[in-house]
């Protein structure tokens, strides 16, 4: 398993002008959806920095508490998790409350829950439309309106949301995931106006496919909808989107995140950050 480096290096040398890059000491982070995939490397990262972390997410609560453990006890910082239902806009600002009661502040807010279904907008679920716009849309909403408050008052704050390929450019059998993800970029321009004078941050992260369980669940979907072996959806339908030809890994992601977190990233502020093998450069 990849390792962050833990912080350090020797205080003297001076020819490492970016040494301190991603120190999160001190600081606390939220981070939705992040027992499994890109949020659980985000999570890695912070707390490999020195920060304070909240989890959150779905899974085996037993697999959750080792998860929490091994983390606070690898990287010594404090880790809690907060079981809020991301369907639930009361739980997503109860958990934004938590960390200020439980951690003392909250520096850093990432929404990165989501989920996916695959099908023809006329055969589309209601159900499942209401659940992804719920997910991956709303809850970003209701985080952020409780996070900015706690922010404000500290002086500083970051808020990182996770987007998508598909918040920029669209394929089929996706309409409530890319209405969804498109609607997150828009939320993050105009949170980003109207904070950007308080010292807070409000950016995205679009990334390519990665592979991830949401990715793993997408090939069987996408197989039975478009009537492929799995093997051609890899290549020709996942994969074919990419360039590169590869997934996005978690730990490039994570390397994005730590900038966006840290005061390197302090003037990048309403921006989206492409990290899809050249997707949408296309």
């Amino acid at each position: 398993m990849f390792q962050w480096p833990k912080r350090g290096g020797d205080a003297d040398d001076q020819t490492l002008p970016f040494r301190d890059y991603g120190d999160l000491k001190g600081q606390v982070a939220v981070i939705s959806g992040s027992t499994s995939g890109i949020g659980l490397a985000f999570a890695r990262a912070a707390a490999a920095h020195g920060a304070d972390v909240v989890l959150n997410g779905l899974g085996d609560p037993a697999e959750i508490e080792r998860t929490r453990a091994e983390l606070e006890a690898s990287c010594g910082v404090r880790v809690r998790y907060h079981a809020a239902d991301m369907t639930r806009g009361d739980e997503v600002a109860d958990m934004v409350a938590y960390a200020k009661h439980q951690l003392g502040r909250l520096d850093i807010l990432v929404n990165n829950a989501g989920i996916q279904h695959v099908e023809a907008v006329e055969k589309f679920p209601s159900d499942q439309w209401e659940r992804i716009i719920a997910i991956n849309l709303s809850s970003v909403f209701y985080a952020t309106r409780a996070a900015i408050p706690i922010m404000k008052a500290q002086g500083r704050g970051r808020i990182i949301n996770v987007a998508s390929a598909h918040g920029l450019v669209a394929s089929p059998f996706k309409s409530a995931y890319v209405a969804a993800k498109h609607g997150v970029l828009g939320f993050t321009k105009t949170v980003a106006l109207e904070v950007a004078q308080d010292n807070i941050t409000c950016n995205a992260i679009c990334p390519g496919y990665v592979e991830t369980p949401i990715v793993e669940k997408q090939i069987a979907d996408q197989a039975r909808t478009r009537g492929l072996s799995k093997e051609q959806v890899m290549k020709d339908v996942i994969l074919g989107s990419q360039p590169t030809k590869k997934f996005v890994t978690t730990e490039q992601l994570a390397g994005m995140f730590l900038y966006l977190a840290s005061d390197l990233g302090g003037s990048a502020n309403g921006a989206h950050f492409s990290i899809d093998g050249g997707w949408t450069a296309q």
